[in-house]
């Protein structure tokens, strides 16, 4: 018989949700969001991507094939996609207590104690997303039996590529041609598919000036938060768009591609975090189905004359990847590396490579 606490979820417009503890006993707050995926919580919750954010899990059950072990490859962690959780919570409907998998090494209640970040189950989760859907994404804070109240807090406001970002260079592979990496919250996954490539991988801070570097491409990785407080990139960005080098974006990286290129970026509704988004290939019948974790958007109208629209979301028309019509620059909503995912689209790092 397992001993919880009461947990309650409450958001900024007053609605409140009933569960149980299964993580840290401790209140926090953060943006609430949902992902729709039916497996991959150890690779969403160490997603960077999440960082501020309240994740809410879609499928019901969760937790049934434990956590793998840390593991180290290459340095990097071999089973997770960044070295901590960098989610503030995690909402589910069905937590299993007892887990069964040939990698798992311990449960995800061990896990999450262990980071000190609180877990709730028992939740209407359907009914929490059908508000999310409705409203949008929204403020909220969940409040566990015993522990202080704590106040709201909007991560958007927040430079949160600068929290996640590494604070040195780093150098992955030993291969001939050297590709600049921009970390702004870079999944180990990617880093892994350029590497599995035959590159020398440099990775550097997200606002680094990597323009007296030697390098052959650059590359600008998935990343939390608002592109909007990334300027010292998109500058960066912006002056080595005047030379001829590839440049290759994922996520965040296609949002800041678009800036430098002079697009705007605006706030989705409730953004797109699962693994079943159709998107389709402009000015083709391909479609593919992706790996996706972003609350924000390139908008198409504001593309410049020299850029055209690479990839389309098939759900709500919103952009999901850009090309320049002359240079060797092109970037992705969704993630190709997906991590977890389907790894239909894992052939644009070939593409990227094949322009170096």
């Amino acid at each position: 018989m397992q001993t919880t606490k009461k947990a309650t979820i409450v958001l900024e417009d007053g609605t409140v949700f009933t569960g149980k503890s299964f993580g840290y006993e401790k209140s926090t707050a953060g943006e609430v969001v949902f992902n729709t995926a039916m497996t991959g919580y150890p690779e969403s919750l160490t997603d960077p991507s999440y960082s501020g954010q309240i994740l809410v899990s879609t499928y019901p059950l969760i937790g049934n094939y434990g956590v793998p072990p840390k593991g180290d490859e290459n340095g990097l962690s071999k089973f997770y996609e960044s070295e901590k959780i960098h989610t503030e919570a995690l909402v589910v409907s069905d937590y299993s207590f007892e887990y069964s998998h040939w990698n798992g090494a311990r449960s995800l209640a061990d896990w999450l104690k262990e980071e000190k970040i609180a877990g709730v189950y028992g939740i209407d989760t359907r009914e929490l997303t059908k508000t999310l859907r409705e409203h949008g994404s929204i403020k909220g804070k969940i409040l566990i039996e015993g522990c202080e109240d704590v106040d709201f807090v909007d991560p958007n406001i927040e430079n949160l590529v600068a929290k996640v970002s590494c604070k040195d260079v780093i150098e992955y592979g030993a291969g001939k041609k050297k590709v600049v990496l921009v970390d702004c919250g870079v999944k180990n996954n990617i880093i892994r598919c350029l590497v599995n490539r035959g590159v020398t991988v440099i990775r550097v801070p997200w606002n680094y000036d990597f323009n007296g570097m030697n390098y052959d491409g650059l590359f600008i990785s998935n990343g939390p938060g608002n592109p909007d407080l990334c300027d010292e990139a998109v500058e960066n960005i912006r002056k080595a768009m005047e030379g001829t080098r590839p440049i290759c974006g994922i996520c965040m990286g296609n949002q800041l591609l678009s800036k430098a290129g002079g697009a705007e970026t605006y706030k989705l509704k409730y953004g797109h975090r699962g693994h079943n988004q159709p998107v389709r290939q402009v000015g083709t019948n391909k479609c593919f189905v992706t790996s996706q974790n972003h609350g924000f958007a390139v908008d198409d109208k504001t593309l410049g004359s020299d850029w055209a629209p690479l990839f389309v979301n098939m759900n709500d028309g919103t952009n999901e990847g850009i090309k320049h019509k002359t240079k060797p620059y092109f970037s992705a909503q969704f993630h190709p590396e997906a991590a977890s995912g389907p790894t239909d689209t894992e052939f644009l790092f070939d593409e990227f490579i094949k322009l170096l």
